[in-house]
């Protein structure tokens, strides 16, 4: 339903204050998106949020993501309500992360997303779910899916070799393989470009 416009300035006020990254005319840009968005989703929402759908060809387009599992799984992490749409203040404090978040904050966003099960970890069967996508050409003669797990092997040990002294692998008592938040922050602290080492789940920087 439209809002007043006391309404939306009082909107705009809160998300400024909530999203933090962004200024007052940012938001209000944003919220106006959101509401073109939400005209192009599904009714059932009742102009509450957009779906999915809307929300994965709106990343797509914007931000070149076009890794289906990773797309997915960035919805989720939008969708704090677990409610299947994408309400304006998820919209607006998301992109803040997603677009100007601090490095402490893409990590848990990233984290979050590699997190498939949503148990803390990230285990060795949702890295090779996550990287399964991203091997596009293989060597006639081998398996993707053995071409995926040389990756996953090489991805933990490049986690466990950027910092000495807590190695996940080292402190992985029952050698299940799975990787805490505690051990994918020193490694991203230790060397960024394993903030996204298990799929792309960031815009670039154009």
């Amino acid at each position: 339903a439209a809002m007043s416009r006391k309404g939306v300035k009082l909107l705009v006020d809160s998300l400024t204050r909530s999203a933090k990254h962004f200024n007052k005319s940012e938001v209000e840009c944003l919220v106006n998106l959101f509401d073109t968005l939400v005209a192009r989703a599904s009714s059932q929402f009742a102009g509450a949020g957009f779906d999915r759908t809307v929300f994965r060809d709106t990343l797509h387009s914007a931000f070149g993501m076009t890794d289906d599992v990773v797309l997915d799984r960035v919805f989720s992490t939008f969708d704090k309500g677990n409610s299947g749409c994408i309400t304006v203040v998820e919209w607006v404090e998301g992109l803040a992360v997603l677009l100007r978040g601090t490095l402490e904050e893409k990590m848990k966003y990233c984290f979050a997303v590699y997190d498939l099960n949503g148990d803390g970890y990230i285990s060795r069967e949702e890295m090779f779910q996550m990287l399964k996508n991203s091997l596009l050409i293989q060597p006639a003669d081998e398996e993707p899916d053995e071409g995926v797990k040389d990756l996953v092997e090489i991805a933990l040990k490049k986690m466990a070799s950027t910092y000495l002294l807590v190695s996940f692998l080292l402190q992985d008592y029952d050698h299940d393989g799975k990787l805490s938040f505690e051990d994918f922050e020193k490694a991203v602290r230790e060397e960024e470009l394993l903030l996204e080492a298990f799929g792309p789940c960031l815009p670039d920087i154009k």
